[in-house]
């Protein structure tokens, strides 16, 4: 082969990777945490520690698996995130009152206001996320993400117990995933 038929380099090679949805998918999530800690960095709250700070507010007395449900989180991670904020004292486990062997979840005083210092931490994080949409771009941006994330979720490892309940947001029923057994 002859060095002067050999095909140029793309002009920008790396193009193709970056316009790829789960690649645009995963750095918009990094920027997401990126963003959530600058806002929330003086608390030394993580991301997914507010998601089951915020859970367990909202839906007290559940146990781990239930937790990680409600999250999409494999039960490995629920664990080790639970177990950092037991011992940060913002969580507190109580043996179950109708099944002993389960420990039921509840947010402390302590981690009630913790909730209540993340409150505008967190929102000004999602602000500053959205902030280069308009108005209507966000709302379409939101349900456009809701909508895939129903189409899917049904098929993934760990699937999001809240787009399995009937009524969730932004899901159309009729694309809600069929067939899989709840456990």
């Amino acid at each position: 082969m002859e060095i002067d038929r050999v095909a140029p380099l793309p002009e920008k090679p790396l193009e193709g990777l970056y316009r790829r949805p789960g690649f645009l998918i995963r750095r918009a999530q990094q920027i997401a945490v990126s963003l959530f800690l600058e806002e929330t960095g003086a608390l030394g709250i993580t991301n997914t520690q507010y998601g089951i700070l915020t859970v367990l507010k909202q839906r007290p007395g559940l146990d781990q698996i239930s937790v990680a449900k409600a999250l999409g989180l494999d039960r490995s991670t629920t664990g080790m995130v639970l177990g950092k904020l037991v011992k940060a004292g913002l969580v507190g486990r109580v043996v179950g009152t109708h099944d002993r062997r389960r420990r039921n979840l509840a947010l402390t005083r302590s981690g009630e206001r913790m909730l209540e210092q993340l409150a505008q931490p967190a929102a000004r994080a999602q602000l500053h996320l959205l902030s280069p949409l308009t108005a209507g771009e966000r709302a379409n941006f939101l349900g456009l993400l809701e909508k895939l994330v129903g189409k899917f979720n049904g098929s993934t490892r760990v699937p999001l117990e809240a787009h399995r309940a009937s009524g969730a947001p932004g899901i159309d029923p009729s694309q809600r995933p069929r067939g899989r057994k709840r456990r």
